[in-house]
C-alpha cells in the first residue's frame, strides 16, 4: 500500500488553509461590492446633476441660447413672470393661463403629466419645490443643490428705466412730458399680463419697479399725433436694464 505524504497532492488543504482563502475571498468580494456601489453612486449623481440642469433651464431659461447679442431664452418664468408651482406646471399648463407656453421640458422617460419621471432624481426621491431661485436632490445622502439665479427678487423685482429724447437729444421738458405716455407690458405671474403706464419727467427719465425676467414690450406714443414706436426689452436676472429711447424727427 502506497503512504500518502502530507506535500503529495493528494493531501488536501488544512483548515486553517481553507480559512484563510474564506477570509481572502470576502475581503476581495468587500472590496468589488465597495467599488461597484461608489461606481453606481458617482453615475446616479451625474445622471442627476445632468438633469437638474435640464430641469433649471426649463425654468429660468437657458443664458447661453443668444441671438443677435440678445438672450433669447427664459424659460417658464420669462413667460409667466414668476416660478411654477410644482413641477409638474413645466409640462401641463397649471390653470388656463394665457402666457403659458410649454412644455418647457421634453420629459424622455414619459408624456409628462402626474406619472412622470422628472421629478425624481436618480435614485427615484423627488426634487425640493421649484418655487425659488434653486432645488436640490437629496436621494444620495448629500445635498446636491442647483441654482439658476442669485435670489428670488433677481429673477421677479428688476428695474427698468428708459429715456426718451428727440431727433435733436432735446428731452420733452416741462412743455411735454405730459404728451408721451410710455407702457411696458410683461406676464403677471398669474397667467395674465400687466401693463404699466408711465409719463417721463422733464429730462425724459422713467422707471419700472419690480419686472420679471424676459423679453417684454415698451410701446411709447406721442399723443398729439398718435406716433407710436415699439421696443423690445431684454430683462436678465439682477440686471435692471436701461434704453435711449430716440424719435425720428424733432417732436418738440
Amino acid at each position: 500500500m502506497n503512504k500518502v505524504y502530507k506535500n503529495s497532492p493528494e493531501s488536501g488543504y488544512t483548515l486553517i488553509e481553507l480559512v484563510i482563502v474564506v477570509i481572502i475571498v470576502g475581503i476581495l468580494a468587500s472590496v468589488v461590492g465597495n467599488s461597484l456601489g461608489s461606481a453606481v453612486d458617482v453615475s446616479r449623481q451625474e445622471e442627476t446633476m445632468t438633469e437638474m440642469n435640464r430641469l433649471a433651464y426649463a425654468i429660468a431659461g437657458n443664458p447661453d441660447k443668444v441671438s443677435g447679442g440678445n438672450r433669447t431664452d427664459y424659460g417658464y418664468i420669462g413667460d409667466n413672470g414668476a416660478p411654477p408651482p410644482n413641477w409638474n406646471a413645466l409640462v401641463v399648463n397649471p390653470g388656463g393661463y394665457l402666457t403659458w407656453d410649454g412644455p418647457y421640458l421634453h420629459d424622455i422617460f414619459s408624456s409628462g403629466g402626474i406619472s412622470s419621471e422628472f421629478r425624481l432624481d436618480a435614485w427615484g426621491n423627488p426634487y425640493s419645490s421649484p418655487a425659488g431661485s434653486a432645488f436640490s436632490s437629496s436621494g444620495g445622502g448629500a445635498t446636491i443643490t442647483r441654482q439658476y439665479a442669485h435670489s428670488l427678487d433677481a429673477l421677479l423685482y428688476n428695474r427698468v428705466t428708459a429715456v426718451i429724447v428727440d431727433i435733436d437729444n432735446n428731452p420733452p421738458g416741462s412743455d411735454y412730458m405730459d404728451s408721451v405716455r410710455l407702457a411696458l407690458t410683461f406676464p403677471d405671474g398669474s397667467g395674465g399680463y400687466s401693463t404699466v403706464l408711465k409719463y417721463p419727467g422733464r429730462d425724459g427719465f422713467v422707471s419700472y419697479d419690480s419686472i420679471p425676467i424676459g423679453i417684454h414690450a415698451l410701446r411709447l406714443v406721442y399723443i398729439p399725433e398718435a406716433d407710436t414706436m415699439m421696443r423690445r426689452i431684454n430683462v436678465n436676472p439682477g440686471s435692471n436694464p436701461h434704453i435711449d429711447i430716440q424719435y425720428h424727427s424733432d417732436v418738440w
